[in-house]
């Protein structure tokens, strides 16, 4: 790993990375470059199988979300990328695979785009901002 100054630089030789074409104003093409032609179907192909695994949900997770926006290929390139990247920082780290870190950052993930209700009361006081009457039955 010591080849590749940084996690970005290996996604870049690896051909994971979009090109930056722009001159005088003019964007073209930004389609990911030709680089890596043994590495990028091998990991398009893992990036594949992960997002069907049930043991780690955050992949599967990301590539839905980005699913929605940009659509399937290039959702899995995002997925490979992932890949790739963790690959980087395991082995220049030394550092294990630890998939309760992606459920963590899935968590995260989640409170951060749901406002979290504590209890009956702040929910009942939320809705009732939004305009909503509520009233509560025991059954």
């Amino acid at each position: 790993m010591n080849a590749f100054i940084d996690d970005k630089h290996l996604c870049s030789w690896a051909g994971l990375t979009p090109r930056c074409k722009e001159s005088a104003g003019k964007k073209q093409s930004v389609r990911i470059i030709k680089a890596g032609q043994y590495i990028k179907p091998l990991l398009v192909e893992c990036a594949l199988n992960a997002i069907k695994d049930k043991s780690c949900p955050y992949i599967k997770a990301r590539y839905e979300s980005i699913k929605r926006r940009r659509g399937h290929k290039k959702a899995i390139i995002a997925i490979a990328r992932l890949l790739l990247t963790c690959t980087y920082h395991i082995l220049n780290d030394k550092v294990p695979f630890d998939s309760n870190r992606f459920d963590e950052l899935l968590n995260k993930k989640i409170k951060k785009h749901h406002k979290s209700v504590k209890n009956t009361e702040d929910m009942i006081s939320y809705l009732t901002k939004l305009g909503y009457n509520i009233t509560l039955q025991n059954n």
